[in-house]
């Protein structure tokens, strides 16, 4: 129990001091409260009912979704069956009668559950022709999946296990599937498989590290326990959130992965600096007050600036950035919440047993380092000759960014995302290869803008001019054309040439839309039509996406200069630190370039270069990263700026503040890296993507930049890093990290005895 006079001071300071000292004189209260909001969290999904919000397609995409979601009746599925031989010099399909006779039980199969299938088509059919691929060696069973809607996931069921039972009937064919539902159904199962693995993998990786970096099981559970709690209140209320804003599989994932990183990081701020100061010799009433005012300050700092930049995401206007969005934010907060909490209560419940549970050889060191000799030696190196050192660093940067310049943003079909390995994966490839367009094809809803069915003969007329159109379309598009009523709505489908979000794709979409529609159903009085689709979402996606780039990254920039300009009260460093934040982000765009469209390192990484870039990752990761960096630079320069409100002089605040920030610095870098990294190892290839883009732009933030670039420019800049200009200096803010001071007002020293690393 602290002395009355210390717990006195912990009712003084800036909020933050006063919220820390109200948790740690009512730290029962603060725990079971946290636990209280964590089981709340998690029950209250179960309060609420009703469906999740669906999300909105951009452009005329989304145009034709939100008509058919207003139908009262699911869109039927559209499915596919390919009947190839397996041997490529075989006979055509019209020559052999094995391949004829695999479609023949097909049909049979189908004819045993009644009423599952409609428009079912076939290479046997009088006008089958289009049934068979342009060699003649492979033939196409198309077909719907019946309702109603109650039925149609048995109906699928009993579709799929025709196809097996077919396939294992013919075992010199290959009898495959792939459509609507089965590709839905692959990326599902994908991510439910990642989604398991990431969570099983990501806590033990962390508690390993945890251990290495404390060296006591006790200290490196505490960590391990907010992440944990966080993660699982921001679960349930993103359940609860996912009533009114679209919530997709991403935005699990991000949760975890970044709750995970961020809870860690936080708790490491607040942790090290606890023991720091209890190695110099102070008790830990003092020690939890200097924290506070310091690390703490820094935690609710840096969380403000994550959840802040990551809103920028809002300004695209994108529904699926809603979602993560909010996800994102939720899940930082919580961290950020539970960091200036819990977490103070928590440390002084446990007082000096946090370092109980020591592991041999490892804990009496871990539980005594204050400084690294390594980044010390380091600084001293480059505050004195920092041109040489920050010119070095600048030019290995710039090279690692030169594959950027010719980054080609291109979303991944659904053939490209996941390994071939899946069966239904490859069962579309081979599909795309003898019909183009097939799996996943152009769907254009008609209606009549007056109300009523659109299902006229004007309108049949005009899709049947559609056929004549995608005759003449030189290959730019791919029949048959298939049709299907739902309600009041008429889904027509056209297969687009390429593999559904390539330049071939968004040329043949182009010239169905420009061209091909507005020659048929265009000229069909009081009808209104709106191309939907794969590939009819990843042009609208980017169009709308490119219109809305620079707004979101000037919001990012502009957010970030007016916050540290605040917190540091300087206007050179919001300009450094930005300036270093955009040369580690290219180097990593660079990185992420030449490996996954340049396909580098795709055996080990395991994937398959599609030749381009997920279009939407930069700016994700642009927003996230902007945030998840300025912890770094917040903390470490929040140490040098103790060190020079010290009075040091500004090159040895630099090497002493980088010294001392380096083993938090550095083992919070390792756990996000690790972290991060686990995004390499799940299957669908934009996650492979994210984890190396943002590790590789962690890694470089926590080296690079934080132990030459940042200490040579600092060096560089000397006192006028710090000032103000006259006219600025009436700006509210300033930080809270001040030097804790001594019995002689000095900044914080190690205890006789303590080691240095």
């Amino acid at each position: 129990m602290p002395p009355k006079g210390k717990r006195l001071q912990l009712q003084n300071g800036t909020l933050i001091e006063r919220v820390a000292g109200w948790s740690i004189r009512h730290r029962a209260l603060a725990i079971g409260g946290w636990l209280a909001l964590v089981v709340l969290a998690v029950l209250s999904t179960s309060l609420v009912s009703g469906d999740s919000a669906v999300t909105k397609d951009p452009g005329e995409s989304g145009a034709a979704q939100q008509v058919l979601n207003e139908q009262k009746d699911w869109e039927p599925v559209l499915e596919n069956v390919l009947v190839q031989s397996r041997d490529k010099d075989g006979p055509a399909f019209k020559d052999d009668p094995e391949l004829q006779q695999a479609v023949k039980d097909l049909v049979a199969e189908f004819g045993k559950t009644p009423g599952a299938v409609f428009r079912l088509r076939t290479p046997l059919d009088p006008q089958g022709e289009q049934q068979i691929s342009a060699d003649g060696r492979s033939g196409l069973v198309t077909f719907f999946v019946a309702g109603p809607n109650v039925k149609m996931d048995a109906h699928f069921d009993a579709v799929v296990d025709a196809v097996h039972k077919v396939a294992d009937r013919h075992k010199d064919i290959r009898v495959v599937q792939a459509g609507d539902q089965s590709l839905s159904r692959a990326v599902d199962d994908a991510v439910k498989k990642d989604f398991a693995g990431a969570e099983s993998t990501s806590l033990p990786i962390t508690l390993v590290i945890l251990l290495i970096v404390f060296g006591a099981l006790v200290a490196a559970a505490v960590p391990l326990l907010l992440a944990a709690t966080a993660v699982a209140a921001a679960f349930g209320l993103i359940g609860v959130f996912g009533q009114w804003v679209a919530v997709n599989s991403a935005v699990s994932s991000m949760i975890l992965l970044i709750g995970v990183a961020v809870s860690i990081d936080y708790s490491l701020f607040y942790l090290r600096r606890e023991r720091e100061e209890r190695a110099a010799g102070r008790t830990v009433a003092e020690a939890l007050r200097i924290t506070a005012k310091t690390s703490g300050h820094v935690v609710a700092v840096s969380g403000v600036t994550v959840m802040l930049c990551v809103s920028g995401l809002l300004l695209s206007g994108l529904d699926v950035f809603r979602g993560l969005t909010l996800g994102t934010i939720l899940i930082v907060g919580l961290a950020m919440t539970g960091s200036v909490t819990v977490l103070p209560a928590l440390l002084a419940a446990l007082g000096h047993r946090v370092d109980k549970g020591r592991i041999p050889w490892l804990g009496k060191r871990r539980t005594t380092v204050l400084e690294s000799r390594t980044w010390r030696r380091l600084a001293q190196k480059v505050v004195k000759r920092p041109l040489v050192w920050g010119g070095a660093a600048v030019v290995a940067l710039v090279v690692m960014a030169l594959p950027m310049f010719s980054m080609h943003l291109q979303d991944a079909a659904v053939v490209n995302s996941l390994p071939r390995s899946a069966p239904t994966v490859d069962a579309a490839i081979r599909m795309q290869d003898a019909f183009p367009g097939s799996p996943t094809p152009a769907r254009i809803a008609v209606w009549n803008a007056d109300g009523g069915s659109p299902d006229t003969p004007a309108v049949r007329a005009a899709v049947g001019r559609l056929h004549d159109e995608i005759a003449a379309s030189d290959g730019r598009l791919f029949g048959p054309v298939s049709t299907v009523r739902v309600d009041d709505v008429l889904v027509v489908r056209v297969p687009l040439a390429g593999s559904g979000t390539d330049d071939d794709s968004h040329r043949a979409l182009e010239t169905l839309r420009d061209t091909a529609l507005p020659r048929t159903l265009g000229k069909v009085d009081g009808v209104e039509y709106a191309t939907a689709g794969r590939t009819a979402f990843a042009h609208d996606f980017a169009g709308r996406l490119s219109g809305r780039t620079f707004a979101v990254i000037a919001f990012v920039l502009v957010l970030a200069f007016v916050l540290l300009l605040l917190v540091f009260r300087s206007l050179t460093i919001p300009l450094v630190s930005i300036a270093l934040n955009l040369l580690s982000m290219g180097a990593s765009y660079g990185v992420l370039t030449w490996v996954f469209q340049y396909g580098n390192l795709s055996s080990p990484l395991g994937f398959t270069s599609y030749g381009g870039v997920a279009e939407w990752l930069p700016l994700f990761m642009f927003v996230v990263l902007f945030g998840l960096s300025m912890d770094y630079h917040i903390f470490v320069l929040s140490r040098i700026r103790e060190r020079r409100q010290a009075g040091a002089e500004p090159r040895d605040a630099v090497v002493g503040g980088a010294a001392a920030s380096a083993g938090v610095v550095t083992s919070a870098a390792v756990i996000m890296t690790a972290v991060f990294t686990i995004f390499i190892t799940l299957s669908a290839i934009e996650n492979k993507m994210m984890g190396v883009g943002m590790a590789v732009a962690i890694l470089i933030d926590a080296t690079l930049v934080r132990g030459i670039l940042l200490p040579a420019a600092l060096a560089l800049l000397g006192r006028r890093a710090w000032e103000l200009p006259r006219g600025l200096r009436r700006l509210p803010g300033g930080t809270s990290g001040s030097a804790p001071a001594g019995p002689t007002g000095a900044v914080s020293r190690p205890a006789e005895g303590v080691r240095r690393s």
